[in-house]
Formats: C-alpha cells, structure tokens, sequence
C-alpha cells in the first residue's frame, strides 16, 4: 500500500467506471449498481445497459437558449401574457415553470405587484415636450420614453442608466423604473430598444447564465474554458458527472470526481492541503523559539551552539536554551548538555518534548498521506496526454503492424481508461485512509488489505498495458503472441476492475464488513475479490471452505481455476499466469 517505487504514470481521460451514472429509482439499484456481475448469465448485457444510463443531460449553449424558449413560450401561452412579461416572471422564479404557475393562479395580483408587472401599461403623458425625471429638461416627447409604468425619462438618461446596470453584472436582469417610488418592471425589450451592441450582448449573456444559475437542477461545469452545463435529475444516490469535455465532477460539492470518498471528507482534505496548519505542525516539529525574541530557528546541522540572526544575536544551547556564556566542557562541551539531561531526568522538558513530538508525527503522518495522494494525481494527469497519443498515434501505428482493425483493438483503450481510472480511486483513498480512526484497528487493517490489493492488480495492469504492449508496437510486423497479449490485457482489465469495485463498495459502506465479520482473515477476505465473475450476487461475500476447494480443482479440459481472478491456467502451472498469485 505504501510503496511508490512502481507507480506507473499513465491514464486516459475522466470517464467515471464507479461513477454510478445511473437514474436510480430505489436504494435497491443504488446497490446493485457495485454487485458483481455474472458474465455466464442472460441477463448481464441488459445489467450493464442499466448502470450505464445517465442520470444527468449535459446541456450546450444552443441547448440551453433551446430550454429557455420553450419554457417562455409555456408560460406566455398559460397565462396569456407577453414574451418579455413571461421572461420577467421565470427570472423571479428561478426559472420553475411549475412554480410560476402555482404563484400566478393562487394570487395573480400578488405575483405582479412582487415582479413589477403592470396589467394595462400606461403611455406617456400628453404635450408636446415633457421633463426628464433625472436631469430635468425639457425634451420632445420623441426624445422621451418610459417603462410600463408611463413614467417619462430622456433617452438619454435611460440610455445612461441602462449602461450602468449591465456594467454593474447580472443585477440588471432585475432592473427597475428609475422613479424612487415606482417598482415597475424593465424588460428585455427596453435593452434591446435602448442599449447599445455591447450591452446588449451582455445583457443576453446574463440572461443565458441566469438560467442556469438560478435553477437548482442545473450547473455549469466546472473545468476551465468549458461552457457546457449540466441538468441533473435531483434524487439520485450517485452525484458523479462527466461532462463532454472530459472533465469529471462531483454534482453535490462541483470538486473533482472523487467516489467513493464522501463531499465532506474531500473538503477537510482540501481545506487541509492549502490551511497554514501543516506549516505550524512543521516549525513546531522542526524549530525552537530563540529564548530572547522567540523568533523560530531551524537546527539541521552543526552542535548545539545556535546563535540568532540579527539584530537579536543572542547565543544559547540548542538543548536547554540557556545561554551559551553558561556553558562550556563542564556542562558536555558543544555537542551534549549536562544541564539538559538532568533537567529532562526529573520531568522538566516532558510537556515541551511530547509536544513537539506529537507534532512531529502529525507531521509525518499527513506527508504520508499527501504524498501518495498527490503522487496519484500527477500520474493521472499525465496519463490523460499519454492515452490520447495513444488513440491519435499508437493505435492506428499498432493496426497497421499486427495487419488487425482499429475495432479490434478496443481492448487497449479500455485497459487505459480503468487504469485511470484506478488512478482516481487509488488518489482519493489516501485521503480517506487519513481521516480513518487511528483506535479502528481492524477496519484499518481491512482498509489497508483492501487498498493493497487493488492498487497491486492496478501496476499489473499498468505493467502490461505499457510494458508489455511497447514490444509490439517496436514489432517489424505480425507478432502470434498477439492473441495471448490481448487475452491478458483484457482479463487483466477485468480482474483490475473487479478489486476496484469491492474496494469502492467496501468504502462507501464504511467497512460495515468488519462488522459483520470481525473475525475475518487475510486469506477468508481474498475471496470477495476479483472473483466477480466466478459466482453470482447471491453469493457474494460468502467466505466458505467448498468455494476455496471448488476453485482449486481442475476442470473437464484439465485446467485449474484461480480464485482471486478465475484465470483458466494449465495443470502444471503453480502461479496463475494472469494475476500471478500462488495456486
């Protein structure tokens, strides 16, 4: 679990294996979206349909303007009213049609008061010229307009007004009469009468945005430079999005993908990445105040002789803190201190030391942690330039050697997008594994079996899919191992995939297991992984003798089957040959 000596960098972009992008309609599904699946039954093609129908649309602009004129058009047929008018309704209602219904039948007059819709507009006053309401002039009454309200104001003026509001930000969709005492709606007919080409592109943009903001089902993704959104179907148990520009996110919490860790785990995580906490753990660890000003010094080489920087200068003893003018040979010389272990014998230094150690390993836990996580991360990201080489170059390179179509060849891309994958899962369990209670012996010994184990099938994986495969690509032509290449890739993949899902499903059940089986060993535990496709759901999690025997004995064609991966290897072999453990 701890090594990092063979972590491999590589991956592929973010489509979601353990994403459950499924529109579940009960807790039921929810769960047996992480069984395991029999590939001998009828039924399993139709499972895997299932799991993988999305429980969110992702949306383009033009769909987006596409959604909003349709529920303007509702709306302004229900209620008999103006384009603009249903426009002002929906912005006030967060864009819910049905709400906007609800409202306007049960108080129509109290809806309009609240939007500033007027039910007769009212035209502009008689006379020839008429007195802007903000500067005052005079102007002829073509020179004048006003919102439904009548209230007159030079164009002028509205024009000024106007600007301001779309420069200020989306508050203009709310825009009121200038009068004090009117609440009289600005619609979007104004704008587009009034304002000029760059405000009006703004003000389009605003409203565009506003029905996406203000709709609880919808959000924008959150990658950089990406305009696509998101209409999620509220409700469901996964909340994992993959957007079409290959970006995964979280719905609930819009950070990165991060199942099977919860929202709340991830965000101590990433407040703890960027908090100044680890940086006061590190002096405290790493320092001692000098005893003058207390300023932190770092001891990290040399003897116990420490002298501050200026203007302090003050000298002391690295160990007592006493000043150096009291000490000499009769104190230890410069690399002990008499003083210090007679001080440290009768409790003096006790409070400070287990302070400072105690620091010291929060320190080296977190680094631990961190490094791992982040070490998973970069691979990840790097994986993603290594995978579309991979379908821009490699593949179509690779068809042409081994004489085999590019639809044949599928089985590669599949291994590099688990690998990813993996990757991802493999990130955030370090995260996870951080905030495990340390006094939960035996879920942490389970966590850690768990996390060993896939993250050992994911380098094997990893070993063959770059290792093994460069040898065919460097080829000079058709290779016969090529088949047996393609048959360890893809059970491989399948093997991999399995030990992710028990370890997913594990997690998101808080280790319930240990629970249910305290008693539960490293060889009882090895059976409920990556032997998926060996026994039905009926039978998952049973850890009995006659499944170890019935795995171990040879079939029909004198073949033996793995229990960790149901690898069919010959007779004489003693390792399977896929997963490389021990028959």
């Amino acid at each position: 679990m701890d090594s990092d000596e063979d972590m491999h960098d590589a991956g592929s972009i973010d489509d979601d294996f353990y994403s459950g992008e499924t529109a579940m309609d009960s807790d039921d599904d929810a769960d047996a979206a992480y069984e395991f699946i029999d590939h001998d039954s009828d039924d399993s093609e139709d499972f895997l349909a299932f799991r993988n129908q999305p429980n969110y649309k992702i949306l383009s602009e033009a769909d987006i303007k596409q959604h909003q004129e349709d529920s303007i058009t509702k709306i302004s047929n229900v209620l008999s009213i103006s384009r603009v008018a249903a426009g002002i309704l929906l912005r006030h209602y967060n864009w819910s049609v049905s709400k906007v219904n609800d409202e306007w039948f049960a108080d129509e007059e109290k809806v309009r008061k609240a939007v500033g819709l007027l039910e007769e507009p009212m035209p502009l006053p008689d006379g020839r010229e008429l007195t802007c309401g903000i500067c005052f002039e005079n102007y002829p009454r073509d020179n004048m307009a006003a919102a439904a309200c009548g209230h007159p104001f030079c164009v002028t003026c509205w024009q000024g007004y106007i600007s301001s509001a779309v420069n200020d930000g989306p508050g203009c969709l709310m825009l009121r009469c200038p009068d004090p005492s009117c609440c009289a709606a600005v619609g979007q007919d104004m704008i587009n009468e009034l304002a000029t080409a760059d405000e009006k592109e703004k003000y389009n943009r605003y409203f565009l945005r506003s029905f996406i903001e203000d709709n609880r089902k919808t959000k924008w993704c959150p990658a950089p430079g990406c305009d696509y959104a998101v209409d999620f179907i509220v409700g469901c148990e996964s909340y994992d999005v993959s957007c079409r520009c290959s970006y995964s996110f979280c719905w609930n919490c819009t950070e990165e993908a991060h199942r099977p860790v919860d929202c709340s785990t991830v965000a101590k995580w990433v407040m703890k990445n960027s908090a100044e906490s680890e940086n006061m753990n590190w002096i405290l660890a790493n320092s001692k105040p000098c005893p003058k000003c207390k300023r932190p010094i770092e001891k990290n080489q040399g003897c116990m002789h420490i002298t501050c920087t200026p203007p302090c200068k003050f000298e002391f003893c690295w160990l007592c803190l006493g000043a150096w003018s009291e000490h000499g040979e009769r104190t230890g010389g410069f690399y002990a201190c008499n003083r210090y272990e007679a001080a440290k014998q009768e409790g003096v230094y006790d409070d400070t030391e287990k302070r400072r150690e105690m620091a010291k390993n929060s320190l080296e836990r977190y680094t631990h942690y961190y490094e791992r996580w982040a070490t998973n991360q970069s691979s990840r990201q790097k994986a993603i330039a290594d995978l579309q080489q991979m379908q821009t170059v490699h593949l179509e390179k690779l068809s042409d050697k081994q004489c085999q179509p590019e639809s044949q060849l599928k089985f590669i891309i599949e291994a590099w997008l688990q690998i990813v994958e993996c990757r991802r899962v493999l990130k955030w369990t370090y995260a996870y594994g951080y905030y495990l209670a340390e006094q939960e012996h035996a879920k942490r010994q389970f966590f850690e079996y768990l996390q060993g184990e896939a993250e050992s099938g994911l380098e094997r994986l990893h070993q063959c899919a770059e290792k093994e495969l460069q040898l065919y690509l460097n080829a000079e032509g058709p290779s016969k191992e090529f088949n047996e290449f393609r048959t360890k890739l893809a059970g491989l993949t399948s093997v991999t995939r399995n030990y992710f899902e028990n370890l997913v499903r594990a997690l998101e059940n808080g280790l319930s297991d240990v629970n249910s089986h305290p008693a539960c060993s490293r060889a009882s535990s090895s059976k409920s992984l990556g032997g998926g496709s060996s026994k039905g759901k009926n039978n998952r999690g049973k850890g009995s003798a006659s499944k170890s025997s019935s795995s171990r004995n040879l079939d029909d064609s004198g073949h033996w089957s793995c229990e960790y991966c149901t690898f069919a290897n010959v007779k004489a072999a003693t390792v399977c040959q896929m997963c490389q453990q021990r028959r």
